[in-house]
């Protein structure tokens, strides 16, 4: 038996993604043991995964002081791991790596430079562009496990698994039209669109749909929902008393949705994974082609300021990491009205006998 450990200490959407080491590993090694070491509030997304034996939880600013780092190498070099992945590759998780023993470690090279120190014995650098519908940002994940392994069929879906009484949440269950849960705040600033933009696509929604309109955000950015939601006009159409402040608990009522529409993050990936359909808005500086998966122009679409203005930036590198200090200009350009013609069908199509 095999003992593999994925360090994977990011958001929730690159947790779900790096689930797919484990579900590739398992085809190489079915008996094996795999471990997850992630941060502690990105849980949810991994529970109940048969692939996953073990979830080692580390707190974000705990895993910053030196002697718990220094404590969480030595406790990873006893566990004796055969195997380590790391898609994370900051070096939190290289010194890990490097000094656990494990015979194969397998990161991601950044920029097609070599380290001093050999942190990994499969270095392993970014594909140069997307191949399958996936997108870029899981084929990379992938390709971590078969650059090094003989895998046959790779897995390229991530998936949530419920239990039996998560399926069966019942908060929605009063509600007897079709429940879209609208993502009005990004994760970050960077990822949000104006407010008064948010408020004009729910007003959009609510006087087009006959269905309600659940806010999604993260529980400190309640003043700001409740914001949006004091500026809507249809407020009898949007459902603010329902709420879950833990991942786990929003993956339980997403299931319950009938889609979701909102700024590009991990709250996209859950909803796929939950094989609902999205709708995607995207914040100027976030590479397209990495993040939408599996877009199809009807279950999954989206929508990214350079769609609609190719000539308005570039996707270079430097001029991305200035628009993420202040995207405010560009976001600004991704006006309701552009949004709106790429919307509509989308609705249209999953929300068949409920126009206004």
């Amino acid at each position: 038996m095999k003992k593999i450990l994925v360090i994977q200490n990011k958001r929730i959407g690159d947790v779900l993604l790096a689930s797919l080491i484990a579900a590739n590993m398992k085809q190489v090694y079915p008996d094996s043991e795999i471990d997850y070491m992630v941060y502690d509030f990105t849980t949810g997304v991994i529970e109940n995964n048969p692939n996953i034996q073990n979830i080692i939880a580390i707190n974000e600013k705990e895993l910053k002081k030196i002697p718990n780092l220094i404590r969480l190498i030595l406790k990873i070099r006893k566990d004796r791991y055969d195997i380590i992945f790391d898609p994370y590759a900051k070096l939190q998780s290289r010194l890990i790596c490097l000094f656990s023993n494990a015979k194969i470690r397998v990161g991601f090279k950044k920029r097609e430079k070599d380290p001093i120190l050999n942190f990994y014995t499969h270095p392993v650098g970014f594909l140069k562009e997307k191949s399958k519908p996936c997108g870029k940002a899981i084929e990379d994940r992938v390709h971590l496990a078969t650059s090094v392994f003989d895998i046959k069929n790779p897995v390229y879906e991530p998936k949530i698994y419920l239990t039996e009484s998560e399926k069966n949440y019942g908060k929605l269950a009063a509600y007897n039209k079709p429940v879209i849960m609208f993502g009005v705040l990004g994760s970050t600033p960077q990822k949000s669109m104006p407010y008064n933009y948010i408020v004009q696509l729910v007003d959009f929604i609510t006087s087009t749909f006959d269905a309600y309109v659940l806010f999604n955000y993260a529980p400190h950015q309640k003043e700001d929902a409740q914001k949006i939601y004091a500026q809507c006009s249809n407020q009898s159409s949007i459902i603010m008393d329902i709420y879950e402040d833990s991942i786990r608990g929003f993956v339980q009522l997403m299931n319950q949705c009938t889609l979701l529409v909102g700024n590009e993050g991990g709250i996209v990936h859950i909803s796929k994974a939950l094989d609902k359909p999205t709708f995607t808005i995207f914040s100027p500086y976030v590479m397209k082609e990495s993040w939408a998966s599996f877009e199809d122009g009807v279950k999954h679409t989206s929508i990214h300021l350079l769609d609609e203005h190719p000539n308005l930036f570039s996707e270079d590198r430097d001029v991305r990491r200035k628009i993420e200090e202040d995207p405010s200009f560009l976001y600004n350009q991704l006006t309701p009205e552009t949004i709106v013609p790429k919307l509509l069908p989308f609705l249209e199509h999953h929300l068949k006998g409920y126009r206004k």
